[in-house]
């Protein structure tokens, strides 16, 4: 498992997140929670997102994300409550 506690050391720097899509934010690491250990969330300033195609898909004062490897996802609510 990758080691996420070391974004700590990125606060305040411009970072770039990639994704397996080719997807990509960048903005400014404004701070990781919790705020020390294992980073489960991160708070980034002045956020582009960048879809596979290099353009730019939206622009954001803030933006919380989870850096973290995805394993799956579910549907919570709908006609079925079922893994996807």
């Amino acid at each position: 498992m990758p080691d996420y506690s070391k974004l700590h050391e990125l606060v305040s720097h411009r970072v770039t997140i990639e994704y397996d899509t080719g997807a990509r934010i960048i903005g400014y690491l404004a701070a990781c929670l919790p705020g020390s250990g294992q980073v489960q969330f991160a708070k980034l300033t002045s956020v582009e997102l960048i879809g596979a195609d290099g353009q730019v898909a939206d622009e954001l004062d803030e933006l919380t994300i989870c850096p973290n490897v995805l394993t799956g996802f579910h549907l919570d609510e709908g006609p079925r409550g079922r893994d996807l």
